[in-house]
Order: C-alpha cells, then sequence, then structure tokens
C-alpha cells in the first residue's frame, strides 16, 4: 500500500468560510462577485449546497472577507481548523437546517390549504364562469396570509436581490403576486360585494405556494449533500489506543503526534495513517481500494484511517494525522468536486435578471402613453395592471416543479431517485458510463464457484468446510457455509478452532483434524498439495480465490471462490451502447480479477488497481477531453469519483457516503436501471425547457395586447390560468413514463 497522498505544499491554502443566509444560486454568485473585488482575492467558489465559500487570497485576512459577505447581507464564519470542533459545527448547521425544513413544510401546508379553494373555482373560470361562494371578501381572507405570511421569504429574499443589483427568481414572485394582490385588493375595499369582474388572488396565492414546494426539494437537497460529507468524517474514530509506559490509553486523536504508537484491536477502526510495527491481521481496505476481501497485513505494512481491523491485534506508528490523512483526502476531493455550476440551473434567475426591469418599464410605459393619449387614469391603470397581470410568473413558477416533480416521481416508480434539478441537466449529455466493479457490476460478496476433489465428492468436501468454520466470521468462510446450506448439506459438530491469520483455519470435525486455507498453510503444516497445482493455477487464472481443504494431512480437495457478475450487467452495458454511450470499468482489484470480469461482460476499456483519488483524476481526465461522464459505485472509495462526475450514480445497497455524494440512487443493485435513469433524466428537462417556452410564449403574446389595451385584466388572469394549465399538463404526460423493456 502506498502512504497518503499529500496536498502541495507550494500551493496557496484556500480560505474557507461558513456562509449563511444563501436562498438561491444567485445569492451564492453575488457573494462570489463581492469578494472578488476585494484587492489579492485569486480565486472565490461558493457552494450553495454546502454553505460554504473557499477563497484564496494570499495575504488577505478571513476576518476582511467575511466583513465584505457581511456587508452583502450574509453571514459567514472561518471553518474550524479542528476536526472535532468541525464536526460539531456540522451538527449544529444540520439541526438549524432540518429546523428550517420543518418550517417551510409547516407553511407550505397551511398555504396549501388556503389556496385549495382558489384551485377548485379555477375550473368553472377557464369558462368565465364565477362561483358564487367565492365571494371577493372570502377571496380576500384567504389570499392575504398567503401573500404575507407564506410569502415573506420572498420579499425579504427580492429585497436582498436588488440590494444587491440583481433581479432573480424571489423578485419575479414578489413583484407579481403583489401586483396581482394588490389590484384585487383595491377592486374589493372600492366595491365590495358588488363587484362586477375577475380578481386575481388565485393567482398569487398558487404561485407561492407551488413556490415554496421548490423550496422544499432544494432545502432536501442541500441537506443530503452536507450529511455526505458528515458521514465520510464520521469514518475516522475520535479516539486511538496510545501505548505509553503504563500500556494503552485512550486519548482523542488530536492529541496524537507523530510515531506515536497505538493499539488496534480486532474489529475496531484503524485511527490512522500509518505502518504496522507489530502484529498481524487482515484489513477490510474496502474504503481505500474497493477490494471486496480482506487483505493480509503484517509488520511492515502501510494502514489507513477508517478501514476496519480483523481479528488480530495491531501496534501502529502514526505516520499521517488529521488533514494529511487519506479519509480526509478523500473528504477534500468529494468537497471540491461537489463546487459546481450547471448553468441551465439559473435559467430562471438569467431571464429573471432582464425579465422583470423589461415588464416594469413596458407597464410603466402602458400607463403614461394611455394618460398622454388622453385617457382616464383608471383606464391607463388597467392596461398597466394587465400587462403586470399578464407577466406574473405563475406558469414560471410552475415550470420548473411540476416537471420535476412528475419526473422524478415516474423514476422513483421505475427505482430510481434523483437528487435535484442539477442531476437531471446533467445527465442529459452523458456520453461515457464508469463503472466501478465491486458490488456494482459484480455482487460484492465471495461465492463458491467451483469445487475439485480428487476421489471425494465435491459435497462431502464443502461439508467439512463449512462445518469447520460454521462459526467464523470471515467472508470467504460465510461463503462457504452459505454455500453448503443452499445444497441442503448437514454440517457436523466441530471444536478446536484455530485461526492462521492470513492463511486459514483448522478445527476438529467428527473426530479429525480438518485445515482449510492457502498455499502458506499448506507448507506450514506439511500438507502435500502437488496433485492439485494444475487444477489450481487453472482456476487462480480465472481470477477466483482458491482454498485447499485437508484432512488429516491428507489434501481432499480445492474450493475456488469469486465475486460473482451480477446478471443484470451485461444486459446494461448493452443497452448503454446501443444508445451511443461509451462504457469503461474502473477497480481498485487486482489486474487479473479486472481482466477477468472485463472479458465476461465485453469491455475492451478497463483499468485496474485504482485507488480513489486514481478513479476521480481519470474521470476528470474524461471530462477535460470533451466527455460527459457518468460514474456508477457502491463504496466509500468511489465517493471522490462520484463527486467528480457530470453525474455520480450510486447503487442503493451500498455504503450511505457513496449514496448521499451520488445525484442519482438506484433503489435495487440493478445495472439496468442505469441506462433507465439518463432516460428519464432527458425526458424530464425536455418537459422543463418545453415548460419554460410555454410559460413565455404566453408572456410574447398577451404583453403587446394588454399593453394596447386588446386585453383586460379579465382576459390577462385567464391567460395567465391558461398558461398554467398548460405547463401542468405537458408535465403530467411524464407520470406515464417507465423503463423501456429491453
Amino acid at each position: 500500500m502506498t502512504a497518503p497522498i499529500r496536498p502541495a505544499s507550494t500551493e496557496a491554502l484556500p480560505i474557507t468560510l461558513d456562509v449563511t443566509g444563501m436562498t438561491c444560486a444567485a445569492c451564492a454568485s453575488r457573494i462570489e462577485r463581492v469578494v472578488k473585488k476585494l484587492p489579492g482575492v485569486e480565486t472565490a467558489n461558493v457552494n450553495l449546497a454546502l454553505e460554504r465559500a473557499e477563497i484564496v487570497a494570499p495575504g488577505l485576512s478571513s476576518a476582511r472577507i467575511v466583513e465584505a459577505i457581511e456587508a452583502a447581507g450574509f453571514g459567514a464564519r472561518p471553518r474550524a481548523a479542528d476536526a472535532r470542533a468541525r464536526r460539531l459545527a456540522a451538527d449544529e448547521a444540520a439541526a438549524a437546517r432540518r429546523a428550517e425544513e420543518r418550517r417551510t413544510f409547516v407553511i407550505f401546508v397551511a398555504s396549501a390549504v388556503l389556496t385549495l379553494p382558489f384551485l377548485v373555482a379555477m375550473v368553472p373560470m377557464l369558462w368565465g364562469e364565477h362561483p358564487a361562494w367565492l365571494t371577493p371578501w372570502l377571496q380576500l381572507a384567504l389570499a392575504t396570509p398567503v401573500q404575507f405570511v407564506a410569502g415573506a421569504r420572498f420579499y425579504h429574499g427580492a429585497w436582498k436581490a436588488l440590494r444587491g443589483g440583481a433581479a432573480n427568481m424571489d423578485v419575479l414572485v414578489a413583484l407579481g403576486t403583489s401586483t396581482a394582490y394588490g389590484l384585487s385588493t383595491w377592486l374589493v375595499l372600492a366595491h365590495g360585494d358588488h363587484l362586477h369582474g375577475s380578481l386575481y388572488f388565485e393567482g398569487a396565492a398558487v404561485v407561492i405556494t407551488l413556490v415554496l414546494l421548490g423550496k422544499l426539494l432544494e432545502s432536501r437537497a442541500k441537506r443530503n449533500a452536507a450529511s455526505a460529507l458528515t458521514k465520510l468524517a464520521a469514518l475516522r474514530p475520535d479516539s486511538a489506543n496510545r501505548l505509553g509506559p503504563a500500556g494503552p490509553e485512550a486519548v482523542p486523536v488530536e492529541a496524537l503526534r507523530l510515531g506515536d504508537r497505538v493499539l488496534v484491536r480486532p474489529g475496531e477502526r484503524v485511527p490512522v495513517d500509518g505502518r504496522i510495527v507489530e502484529g498481524d491481521s487482515e484489513l477490510d481496505e474496502s474504503l481505500v481500494t474497493g477490494e471486496s476481501l480482506p487483505v493480509a497485513r503484517s509488520a511492515g505494512d502501510q494502514v489507513v484511517a477508517g478501514t476496519i481491523n480483523g481479528e488480530g491485534a495491531l501496534t501502529i506508528a502514526v505516520g499521517a494525522l488529521g488533514e494529511d490523512t487519506m479519509l480526509a483526502r478523500i473528504v477534500r476531493l468529494v468537497e471540491t468536486a461537489q463546487v459546481a455550476k450547471a448553468p441551465v440551473q439559473r435559467l430562471v434567475d438569467r431571464i429573471a435578471a432582464v425579465f422583470v426591469p423589461i415588464i416594469v418599464a413596458i407597464a410603466v410605459v402602458t400607463f403614461g402613453g394611455w394618460l398622454w393619449t388622453g385617457h382616464d387614469w383608471e383606464i391607463a391603470l388597467i392596461a398597466a395592471v394587465s400587462v403586470l397581470v399578464i407577466a406574473c410568473p405563475c406558469a414560471l413558477g410552475l415550470a420548473t416543479p411540476t416537471a420535476l416533480v412528475a419526473g422524478t416521481g415516474a423514476a422513483a416508480r421505475a427505482g430510481i431517485l434523483i437528487r435535484d434539478i442539477e442531476a437531471l441537466e446533467r445527465a442529459v449529455g452523458v456520453d461515457t458510463v464508469v463503472f466501478d466493479k465491486t458490488g456494482t457490476l459484480t455482487e460484492g460478496k465471495p461465492a463458491v464457484t467451483d469445487i475439485f476433489g480428487l476421489g471425494v465428492a465435491g459435497d462431502d468436501i464443502l461439508r467439512l468446510a463449512a462445518s469447520a468454520q460454521v462459526s467464523s466470521e470471515h467472508p470467504l468462510a460465510r461463503a462457504m457455509v452459505a454455500a453448503a446450506r443452499s445444497a441442503d448439506l448437514t454440517l457436523l459438530p466441530a471444536g478446536g478452532f484455530r485461526s492462521f491469520t492470513g492463511r486459514g483455519i483448522a478445527a476438529s470435525v467428527d473426530g479429525r483434524t480438518i485445515a482449510i486455507g492457502n498455499a502458506a498453510l499448506m507448507t506450514e503444516l506439511g500438507i502435500d498439495t502437488k496433485l492439485f497445482e494444475r487444477e489450481k493455477s487453472r482456476l487462480e487464472a480465472e481470477a477466483k480465490t482458491v482454498v485447499a481443504v485437508a484432512r488429516d494431512r491428507e489434501v481432499l480437495g480445492l474450493i475456488a471462490l469469486a465475486d460473482p457478475i451480477r446478471p443484470e450487467s451485461a444486459e446494461a452495458l448493452r443497452a448503454l451502447a446501443a444508445a451511443g454511450i461509451r462504457c469503461r470499468l474502473l477497480t481498485g482489484d487486482s489486474v487479473a480479477v479486472a481482466t477477468a470480469v472485463a472479458a465476461r461482460l465485453g469491455m475492451e476499456d478497463f483499468r485496474a488497481e485504482v485507488r480513489p483519488d486514481g478513479k476521480a483524476a481519470e474521470v476528470a481526465r474524461l471530462r477535460a477531453d470533451g466527455r460527459k461522464v457518468a460514474m456508477v459505485g457502491d463504496g466509500v472509495n468511489d465517493a471522490p469519483a462520484l463527486a467528480a462526475a457530470d453525474v455520480g450514480i450510486a447503487i442503493g445497497t451500498g455504503a450511505d457516503v457513496a449514496i448521499e455524494t451520488a445525484m442519482v440512487t438506484l433503489m435495487r443493485p440493478d445495472p439496468r436501471l442505469v441506462p433507465a435513469a439518463l432516460e428519464i433524466s432527458r425526458a424530464t428537462v425536455r418537459k422543463i425547457r418545453q415548460n419554460l417556452f410555454w410559460a413565455f410564449a404566453y408572456n410574447v403574446v398577451g404583453i403587446p395586447l394588454a399593453a394596447f389595451g386588446l386585453l383586460s385584466p379579465a382576459f390577462a388572469g385567464l391567460a395567465m390560468a391558461m398558461s398554467s394549465v398548460t405547463v401542468v399538463s405537458n408535465a403530467g404526460l411524464l407520470t406515464r413514463w417507465v423503463p423501456r423493456q429491453r
């Protein structure tokens, strides 16, 4: 095992800040612009999902940057340097996010209840009928709390955006709903129950309610992104058993120093990167290598923080601490890769920056034009308000959330969980899919594949091997016991169990000594295996793990085990190839294993013995070559590559960190869901773009008509409602989607 990768010491270290008060991507962009104006700032990246900013500014203090961010209306504080303090801060931030999400949900439910009568009444209103039960005063009573309680966050967001010299979705929502609500309120107060004509409370209420739904989806995505990093950091133990003159002493990991010696007992996680100075054991290193089987480690071997010790005790000399450990490196890779910008994600905000001032200008010109031509101020006001009402972003507010809910709902029914709109957008152009092997294209655990005996039945060999190991927790032992039980073999009582770390075991079965292990154990016990060399070489050439089974110093036969390929893997690769998508295999496993798996799946493009940073680097190289890359994996070791890819796709039965780092999660371990996920992503983004087109098409046609007095506020409200119906109906077509039968 190589030593952990260290960050280059010549690079300027970034100043990392925790930022609060951001509500949308425009806020993150605003902070970046503010910070970049400071003298000495080289780069500034603000991560909305993680609520974090990284600034490279040699010679500039963090206090000066915090001051600038706070002056822009946001909160900021330097990120704690101590790992434990960072974890506490992350827990506090997560609790605050959960509380805000609960508050938003309660407000959304209340807003939806108050909006429901408007939705019911909108159906006959499409034909010009106004339900008598929904009186003007009742409409005012229902709409007022929606406007000023549920909609308060949009007024706040709009004020911050305007103060920063920008116009975002909050500005559109605040302006459109305020206009519709204000005109309707004036009409009710002026005419009361004698009002003849339409009110526009329903437009304001529907916009606010549905945009709140979008905010809930956004907050959930942000929470998942943050928890991925929290779980990564939690893999490292908080304490270690430091060896001193008086023996082992439990101390915080932060108290360790380079060269200290720590004791790692069986079953514990390794607390630091370092070198074994005493003891031998088997370590679960899937965190780093993706290797599906435990690896034998002894004195002189390197170990990595977060890996799980097997049955032996180890003494480790500390070689790396804190931010220099491989686990910290993985966390940094995930953090860096998650600072990503999705251009289409901010499409509505970019359009709003131009759309809002234009609409206001048109309304002002309309009002002045009618007055200049000698018309009454009320006629001029009605024409101007008609412009603002037809421009009220009801359909614009519906365009994205309705398609997103319909598409992700259809995907969920098929077993595909899509994190957010950014995942959908990125999946559209994917032309390369990189697969991890273990647990992704394969089952992720060993299984018995061959039994070879010389004069002894295979079932008898398996029965003896399983009986001797029935109490063992070793993955190979569990595989042999599972194979025996699936074959309905009756196991025999065993005793005198002895473990030979990294080599095998011996036990007494039916009064005779049974040994199961590799060639090293057989040699150590003086057992001759020459009769089986040819068969052993053949099985190992197929990338299988081979163990010998001996009874009283006589070899009975061989048992071969391997990580079986999932039966759906070949079909998934064929489906991707048929769609013109290139497939590649990256694995931390050996060259022999990778070659065998690639050959069986017909994959010519593969790399073996690739570490986590190597996987992420390979994904980055493919992207630099102009490829749009999706990474499919299931382990902690895949997290950096999942985050570095355009789209990370995690197998749902894998590690929590992989699932929460990825943008797409497959609820069952079926690789055929990968092409299905790309398909529903393309369909959903296509609907979003269609919805945005229809949302603006009504404005393009209706605004000139309203400005010239050819469209009254009543018809403007009807057109606004029709645009919403069009958008919702178009999005509803997605609910019929099912994965193609291939």
